[in-house]
This record gives C-alpha cells, sequence and structure tokens, in this order.
C-alpha cells in the first residue's frame, strides 16, 4: 500500500511539473504577457511598457508636445520637460492643455539643449519614458533605457520631426490607448478638412511662415507644423521660398540679403527671441510689400496662439485652428 501511494504522489507531482511548464515557455505567453501593457516598435527597437503594479502609470514626457498628447489622452505625466518655456503656473505645457492635469502636480524640468537630468528623471521612478518628439540622440536613449522603458520616435523620422499625427499614434500605443489615439487624429484631421472647407480662398496662394530669430531670421519647411498648417490649409509655398535650401530638413537660415525670401502673397511672421514691437520695428521686415500691404500676419509671442502654433499636438491645433484663420482671411482678402 505504501508503495503504491509513494507511486500515486510521484505521477502527481509529474503531473503538476508538467502543467506548469506549459504555463511558462520561453515565447512570453501566459502570465507574463498579461502583465504586459504595450509592445512598440520605434526608431531604436522595440519596447516592452509593462503594466503598472499599482495600476497607475507613471509617466515621465520629454518630447516636444508629448506631455500635451499623454493629456489628451487622458494620462497625466508626473513629469514634463518644459520645451516652450510655459512655466510652473501652467505645469510646463500650454494653458490650453494645463486643465487637463486635474490636481496632478508634475514635476516641470526646465527646458535643457544640453544633458538631460537624468537623477531628477530617475527620483521620479517611472514606468514610461516618452521622447517621442526629439533630437533623437542614441546616446540619450539608452540612458533613458537604463531608467525605465523608453519611447523615442517613428523609425524614419528627422529630428524634432515626427509629425503630429505619428506623434499621436505612436504615445497613445505606448499607453495602451491605440484605439483612442487613432480617434484623436482622425478628428483632429476633420477639424482641419472643415476649417479648409471653410476658406477656398486660401487655396493655391503663396506664402511663407517665417520668423526674426538670432542675428537674422528663418523659414519654416515641411516637418515644421507652422508650416504644415498653412500647408493643410490650402497655402502653397512661395516659389522662390521653395527654392532656398533647408539647413535642417524643416528650417532655413534666412540672411539679412536675403530676407525678400519671405515678400509673398501672404506671409505669417513671428518673433523667436524677441517681442512683437522689435518685430514690427525691424527695419527689412517692415520694408517688405507683404508688410505694407497688410499681407501680413504678425504674431505676438505672448499670445495663445504664437505658443499653439509652434506647440503642434493636437490640443494646440484647435487652437490655432480656431484662431489663426480669421487673421488669414484679412491677409487674403489684401491679396490683388
Amino acid at each position: 500500500m505504501t508503495g503504491q501511494r509513494t507511486a500515486l504522489i510521484g505521477t502527481l507531482s509529474l503531473a503538476a511539473l508538467l502543467l506548469a511548464g506549459c504555463g511558462s515557455g520561453d515565447d512570453g505567453g501566459g502570465d507574463d504577457e498579461n502583465g504586459v501593457l504595450a509592445t512598440v516598435e520605434h526608431k531604436f527597437g522595440t519596447t516592452e511598457v509593462p503594466e503598472p503594479e499599482d495600476g497607475e502609470l507613471d509617466v515621465v514626457a520629454l518630447g516636444w508636445s508629448d506631455a500635451e498628447v499623454a493629456l489628451a489622452l487622458d494620462v497625466q505625466p508626473v513629469m514634463v520637460h518644459d520645451w516652450l518655456g510655459f512655466g510652473e503656473e501652467d505645469k510646463g505645457v500650454g494653458s490650453w492643455a494645463a486643465d487637463k492635469f486635474g490636481d496632478v502636480e508634475p514635476e516641470v524640468m526646465e527646458r535643457s539643449d544640453g544633458d538631460l537630468d537624468y537623477e531628477l528623471i530617475q527620483s521620479m521612478d517611472p514606468d514610461l519614458i516618452l521622447n517621442v518628439n526629439s533630437g533623437y540622440d542614441e546616446a540619450e536613449y539608452d540612458r533613458l533605457s537604463e531608467i525605465a522603458p523608453t519611447i523615442s520616435g517613428p523609425e524614419d523620422a528627422e529630428n524634432f520631426n515626427p509629425g503630429w499625427d505619428n506623434q499621436t499614434r505612436l504615445i497613445a500605443e505606448a499607453l495602451g490607448k491605440s484605439e483612442e489615439g487613432d480617434e484623436l487624429v482622425s478628428d483632429t484631421e476633420a477639424k482641419i478638412e472643415e476649417t479648409r472647407d471653410e476658406h477656398p480662398e486660401f487655396d493655391g496662394v503663396q506664402a511663407v511662415t517665417g520668423s526674426k530669430f538670432g542675428e537674422a531670421y528663418g523659414l519654416s519647411y515641411t516637418g515644421d507644423l507652422r508650416w504644415d498648417v498653412m500647408e493643410l490649409l490650402g497655402f502653397q509655398m512661395a516659389d522662390e521660398a521653395a527654392e532656398l535650401e533647408p539647413d535642417e530638413g524643416f528650417f532655413a537660415n534666412v540672411s539679412q540679403e536675403q530676407v525678400d525670401v519671405l515678400d509673398a502673397e501672404v506671409a505669417v511672421l513671428f518673433p523667436i527671441g524677441f517681442t512683437l514691437e522689435e518685430l514690427e520695428d525691424d527695419d527689412l521686415i517692415s520694408s517688405l510689400d507683404v508688410v505694407q500691404d497688410g499681407r501680413a500676419v504678425m504674431l505676438d509671442p505672448d499670445d495663445d496662439l504664437t505658443q499653439a502654433f509652434s506647440a503642434g499636438s493636437p490640443l494646440s491645433l484647435e487652437v490655432v485652428l480656431d484662431e489663426l484663420p480669421p487673421k488669414l482671411q484679412e491677409a487674403v482678402d489684401n491679396v490683388e
């Protein structure tokens, strides 16, 4: 009897081992798979985002407007890299997005054009780091990945140029909200199309978006949302501007001798590091026909519209699509 009992125990033990083996294979299935929120492919490889143990995903948003995209998807980052200098009062994002933090008070990291403050980032103990709209430095990515799973930009994206729609979808995927991301993109595209339909007079008008910047000027190209919005609304890049070679993919430096490149049928001009008054008082800018004839939209850097024009998120696009077209309408009305 003892022998039979021993044999039975041995059989049951073997069965238990076999069952355990079936549930813990190396293919990432079973319980392990249930612990993965998302698997995301990006510029520097594939990243698994684990399900947070407490059910709350602690997100550090480092890329340009990555925080605003997360907020549009109802996720409040615990840290925001304040690229545009919105400040702690607005929690490092545009005023149009700040309310979406609710009672959450994120750590606001001032803009850094050098090395990131890795110790500060690590102190947040994040579950996920978003660095989707960034300079795509692999050493930076590797260091961030030592802290937490990190998502970079799309595989073929140029520095700081993932495209607002690609940025939105990639962040949504990392947050386990792909369907919500697709819906957000579709809703934004519908708003753009609706605005364009309301202004057929924009179609084919030659235009530029330019800035007073540094010691001279700048010109935006495809990939800079400040031009992309114009193109989406039906404007065509002025011939002379289109012939100028961009310096960094979506931006060209314009010397004082080249300032006439801004003299299109319509121009949207904004200062970077200057006031609106300094832009208006600039002798070369004020000498342009587009300015003298009232065909230039001059943006104040302190206005929500100007900041939203630069932020380039679905939330900021709502502001741009509401406030910029009436100003463009006035300019187009003065085109002969």
